[in-house]
């Protein structure tokens, strides 16, 4: 049976957490810095989230640009198939992400990790690069936020164990802060 109320119940909650909007303030004014700047904004995950990377890249592209006549730089590291098998086949899948940011990334650039647990080896890796580098980092968490929320500079956790609610969380955020993007002008 399909439990439309605990669902909604529990994707509600995850919104009424504390600091809550004032994090979500820090993540778009981060993205709206990258935009200035026009530095690279790069998203990872795997899975679900890897998915949304690749959704919320597309619209941070083109629609939040559509008002500026010219979308952010982004750049989801899901999203070329042969890059991440030949990086797993040949280096190792932990490093899928680290080993496209050692390449792509430079100095002031920002890198968005959306993960479930916060422990997946390759968005640990892939923080721990981009700190090497100069990049500045934010996640988006669930559980108990893992061992992201510690390499993270800003991040943003619900504490909710439930992966689909991680994700469509994820997903609900970003959509809002793209919204909030098209509206400004830069």
């Amino acid at each position: 049976m399909i439990d439309f109320t605990k669902y909604k119940k529990d994707l509600i909650q995850t919104f009424n957490q504390k600091n809550l909007e004032k994090d979500t303030k820090v993540l778009f004014n981060e993205i709206k810095k990258t935009w200035k700047l026009n530095k690279n904004f790069f998203i990872c995950g795997n899975g679900g989230s890897g998915a949304n990377a690749v959704h919320i890249a597309n619209d941070f592209l083109y629609g939040a640009g559509v008002s500026n006549k010219k979308g952010l730089k982004v750049e989801a590291l899901t999203s070329n198939p042969a890059v991440i098998t030949c990086l797993a086949n040949d280096i190792s899948y932990d490093k899928i992400f680290s080993e496209q940011i050692k390449v792509k990334g430079e100095k002031n650039d920002l890198l968005l990790v959306l993960s479930g647990s916060g422990n997946s080896k390759n968005i640990i890796n892939v923080l721990k690069e981009a700190k090497k580098l100069k990049l500045r980092t934010f996640a988006i968490l669930g559980f108990d936020g893992g061992k992201c929320i510690k390499l993270a500079d800003n991040f943003i956790h619900i504490k909710i164990k439930d992966m689909q609610i991680s994700e469509d969380f994820q997903m609900i955020l970003l959509n809002m802060i793209m919204k909030a993007l098209s509206k400004i002008k830069l």
